[in-house]
């Protein structure tokens, strides 16, 4: 079956329209985009602004229309961070519908953890071992592990790379060690205060990372570009992003935005999220993160493609 699968994130509206079926690899057929920024769209009162609603609703409308003329049968909406943490979340949803006509559900933190170690399961398969997963995305950082296909933990943290840089890094300029520093104990603290549900099991035997912030980083560091295609092992090395990060302390958007890998709407985004990266590595005792192409959107596909196999038993 023909599947369109729309995910509103806090950066970037997504639908990926997908050949599916049980058994099967979900196979890319088509992608439509656009940068929504919705977690820009957030005002003093932590409500998506009227004109944030409206892009989205415009974004999900065209959207629509786009997966209806690539023959989908089904379209599964859903929405991250942005929405998720919003006051309005409900007003938000109402007004998509009523624009619309689609029913975009919020995907909770934990779930959304979960969706995306199933994918990254399926994609490594069971000789991965013990598998810890981690996602940075613009509003939340996601982990999970575990040596099933569901995850034994799974939890969410208000840790994404454009939440980080809008508190702590809203204007374009270098940055100073000093300045760094709250970065590195607010968000450590965050990361260490339930990190020994994982530790108490011991490093993992496999440590992936999932999301656009975690692939640019990768690149950053010398990975292979996507051009090469999926099955290239690429990996974060926690050596290379340590040199890293005062270069990019030290860079202003468009000179990170010139790096290899880094698509100019999130360069602003990078220090913060190297700044997560880093407290991974060093509170779960990580030497790299393998980078995995598979993440939310296909954990959603997978999850919905087992129900289907199920039912039709």
């Amino acid at each position: 079956m023909r599947l369109g699968v729309l995910d509103i994130g806090s950066n970037t509206g997504h639908l990926l329209v997908v050949d599916a079926h049980g058994g099967a690899a979900p196979l890319p057929a088509y992608s439509y985009k656009e940068h929504l920024r919705l977690a820009e769209s957030i005002d003093e009162n932590d409500a998506v602004t009227p004109d944030g609603a409206d892009r989205l609703a415009a974004f999900v409308g065209t959207a629509l229309e786009v997966a209806e003329a690539k023959g989908c049968e089904e379209v599964l909406g859903f929405a991250t961070s942005a929405v998720r943490d919003a006051v309005n979340t409900d007003d938000v949803l109402a007004h998509v519908q009523r624009r619309t006509g689609v029913a975009l559900d919020v995907v909770e933190g934990e779930d959304e953890a979960r969706l995306t170690f199933l994918a990254v399961r399926r994609w490594f398969g069971w000789s991965s071992g013990r598998l810890a997963v981690f996602d940075i995305g613009g509003g939340s950082l996601e982990i999970a592990a575990g040596v099933d296909e569901a995850p034994e933990i799974a939890w969410s943290l208000p840790l994404g790379a454009g939440r980080l840089t809008r508190r702590w890094f809203p204007e374009d300029r270098p940055r100073e060690e000093a300045e760094l520093r709250d970065v590195r104990r607010v968000v450590r603290t965050a990361v260490a205060r339930d990190a020994g549900g994982l530790l108490r099991h011991g490093t993992p035997d496999h440590a992936v990372a999932t999301s656009k912030t975690l692939r640019s980083l990768a690149r950053i560091c010398g990975a292979a570009p996507s051009a090469q295609g999926p099955f290239v092992r690429r990996v974060l090395p926690a050596d290379e992003l340590g040199r890293w990060i005062p270069k990019l302390a030290g860079m202003r958007h468009d000179q990170i935005a010139a790096l290899p890998g880094v698509a100019a709407n999130r360069a602003h985004q990078m220090l913060a999220g190297a700044l997560v990266a880093e407290a991974i590595f060093d509170i779960f005792g990580l030497t790299e993160l393998e980078v995995c192409p598979w993440a939310l959107r296909e954990g959603v596909i997978l999850e919905r493609l087992d129900r289907l196999s199920v039912r039709t038993r």
